[in-house]
C-alpha cells in the first residue's frame, strides 16, 4: 500500500497494484483500473516513487524468501 493524501488533508492507504494512470492536470490524478478517480495533493512523481518503492519491497522480499528456501534445501 502506498500513503497519499486527499486535497482536504486527509491521508489514506491505496493499493497501488490497481493504478492504472497518474495525471497532472494540473492536480494530480490517480484513475484505478475499476475507473474510480482519487485527487491527491501529490505530485504525478510522487506517487509514481512511491509505486516504485512498493515494488522494491515487493521483489527483494521475494528474493530473500528465495534466498531462504535454497538455503534450507
Amino acid at each position: 500500500m502506498i500513503e497519499v493524501t486527499r486535497m482536504n488533508g486527509k491521508t489514506f492507504f491505496l493499493n497501488p497494484e490497481l493504478i492504472q494512470s497518474v495525471e497532472g492536470t494540473p492536480d494530480t490524478i490517480i484513475t484505478l483500473v475499476n475507473n474510480t478517480k482519487f485527487i491527491v495533493k501529490e505530485s504525478p512523481d510522487e506517487v509514481v516513487s512511491r509505486f516504485i518503492q512498493y515494488r522494491r519491497r515487493i521483489v527483494s522480499s521475494l528474493v530473500l524468501e528465495q534466498k531462504d528456501k535454497y538455503a534450507q534445501s
